[in-house]
């Protein structure tokens, strides 16, 4: 846990670096907790902040991390930093927070109670609201975060190359104005494309389209909206084909249906 810009925390003591595993990701987590906090419409001046991280994910290896640190001392819970006003409709941000961290490169940790968006913050001296699950807005971010851990398992992809620069590309990094992003994880010795879609305005947007470097059909394996969860359940039926219609830099694209404040 080190907020200094020293370099090499995570890098070999034979080269001079300092030869911690993993160094906590202070900056992306400061960044995604404000983007997440502010107001839909007052999101396309923060895009940055969705992005930026990419610049220095890998200078490190570097975990992914809400910890004790953001639900103590006033700072709220993890569910009430997220700027909707009801409880279901935070609760669907965090659903697509959480979904955008586990895809994102880097490991991951959550600290006790934010993996089913416990609403109070954290008492030393008392039980988590483990009650709180008899409601689906909460049973839904617990439900998510279970499944996340087994895509995170099943897809090597998601993990052989948390830090590696050469599984991470944008496909579209720019749309601002829709506060869409799109990255994609990769395998180069393998068939293995992961193509992650966010969208965190208000509108649901149809028939977006977006490059993808291959042809085929790309299987929608997971949606922070899906019913289970407690979202409205809009989504792209399973998957999309692709169309032989180059966009974002790629010869092929498909079209997608985007809900609001969804991973």
């Amino acid at each position: 846990e080190d907020s200094s810009t020293w370099p090499q925390m995570t890098g070999s003591t034979r080269a001079g670096g300092l030869g911690f595993d993993l160094k906590w990701n202070m900056g992306w987590m400061n960044d995604i907790i404000t983007y997440f906090s502010d107001k839909s419409e007052e999101r396309k001046k923060r895009h940055k902040n969705l992005t930026f991280g990419s610049t220095y994910q890998f200078s490190e290896h570097f975990v992914q991390v809400f910890s004790h640190d953001e639900v103590v001392h006033g700072k709220a819970s993890m569910l009430l930093k997220m700027s909707a006003h009801s409880m279901s409709q935070k609760a669907r941000m965090l659903r697509s927070l959480y979904t955008l961290m586990w895809t994102w490169p880097g490991k991951k940790t959550l600290f006790m109670g934010n993996e089913f968006g416990q609403s109070s913050e954290w008492k030393y001296d008392a039980s988590l609201d483990w009650h709180l699950l008899e409601h689906m807005d909460h049973r839904g971010i617990q439900l998510l975060v279970a499944d996340l851990n087994k895509l995170y398992h099943r897809w090597p992809v998601l993990s052989k190359t948390d830090c590696d620069p050469n599984g991470f590309r944008w496909i579209s990094g720019n749309d601002s104005e829709n506060s869409v992003i799109c990255f994609l994880r990769y395998l180069s010795q393998t068939e293995e494309n992961f193509l992650v879609v966010g969208h965190y305005a208000d509108l649901e947007l149809s028939n977006y389209r977006l490059g993808v470097p291959r042809a085929g059909f790309w299987v929608e394996e997971l949606n922070s909206n899906a019913s289970f969860y407690g979202g409205s359940g809009t989504g792209n039926d399973g998957g999309r084909s692709s169309e032989q219609i180059p966009c974002d830099g790629h010869p092929y694209s498909i079209r997608l249906s985007l809900p609001p404040h969804t991973t």
